[in-house]
């Protein structure tokens, strides 16, 4: 039997959301992943590979590759695949899609969190991003909180408009303070280097749900927001010493260590306390979690073709 190579379309026709994020959960009771990043570079053309191994699931490589004049030939800047290797014997089991692989890592991973943390009568998500991973976490939370009003907040309006008009049932926001104060979930998806989410806007009860930043200068929230909030992360790893949301106030002493009280390898020990609690996750990724989402979409590909 040759070795697959699971396409996007492929892919996403097997797969469900609520279903995914049963298989993450189930991948952070392994034993905890080695994970690794290399970076090639050739003028400002990139070559990023994401290394994960999990004992138990395997190996994962997954190779993204940056050239930003792509577009000139009508060409996607970011391309790449993930190859998937057995546990038991280092063998390929599959090449995935690298945008499958993304799509739903990215917002699956968001998705649990709030499953988590947020209120169980949520009825208003407000998603604040109306790029690529804005209409992934639309589709995401819409499968996990299927009674939820969904609104979309986008700097430039127009283009949360376009992204509205391609889905059913979903509204948009002007006014980002008052959005805020209508939500039960806020899910920030921005490229944003400093606060687009003001803690004195956040009320009791809701939930934050932060994706954007990635870079150690980068944030989507303020120190009010965290002082405010229970802080839980997907991983400790990935996000207190690497990206600004943590980053930035641990250095200047607004926030503690002891603060963020659990990651996904402690996802017991994510729970809301009281329905007046202000929770908050930072989605920090990781190669670990690409290893988990290309298992679980080798093993609905592998069921489908029995």
């Amino acid at each position: 039997m040759s070795t697959p190579f699971i396409t996007f379309d492929q892919g996403e026709a097997l797969l469900d959301w609520v279903s995914f994020t049963q298989a993450l959960e189930d991948g952070h009771k392994l034993p905890k992943a080695e994970i690794g990043d290399t970076f090639l570079y050739r003028g400002k053309d990139t070559l990023l590979s994401r290394a994960a191994w999990i004992d138990g699931l395997g190996i994962a490589v997954k190779s993204a590759t940056v050239f930003p004049d792509n577009p000139d030939q009508g060409k996607p800047v970011v391309n790449g695949g993930v190859s998937l290797y057995a546990d038991g014997d280092g063998t390929l089991d599959a090449i995935v899609d690298f945008h499958l692989v993304t799509k739903w890592k990215t917002a699956g991973d968001s998705l649990l969190g709030a499953m988590k943390l947020a209120r169980s009568d949520s009825k208003n998500i407000l998603i604040v991003g109306a790029g690529t991973v804005g209409r992934s976490l639309c589709e995401a939370f819409g499968a996990g909180f299927p009674d939820a009003k969904q609104v979309i907040w986008n700097r430039t309006t127009s283009k949360a408009e376009e992204l509205a008009r391609s889905l059913d049932g979903v509204d948009v926001a002007e006014d980002l303070p008052s959005a805020v104060d209508a939500a039960d979930i806020i899910v920030t998806a921005t490229m944003a280097t400093s606060p687009v989410i003001r803690g004195e806007w956040l009320r009791p009860g809701q939930h934050l749900n932060l994706i954007g930043a990635y870079r150690p200068d980068m944030r989507e929230t303020d120190d009010a927001a965290l002082q405010r909030a229970r802080i839980y992360a997907d991983s400790f790893d990935t996000t207190l010493d690497h990206i600004g949301e943590f980053k930035i106030p641990l250095a200047e002493g607004a926030l503690t260590r002891d603060q963020v009280l659990a990651d996904f390898y402690n996802i017991d020990g994510f729970a809301r306390g009281t329905d007046k609690d202000i929770t908050l996750f930072k989605n920090g990724g990781g190669a670990h979690l690409d290893l988990m989402t290309s298992r679980h979409i080798l093993d609905r590909w592998n069921a489908s073709q029995a």
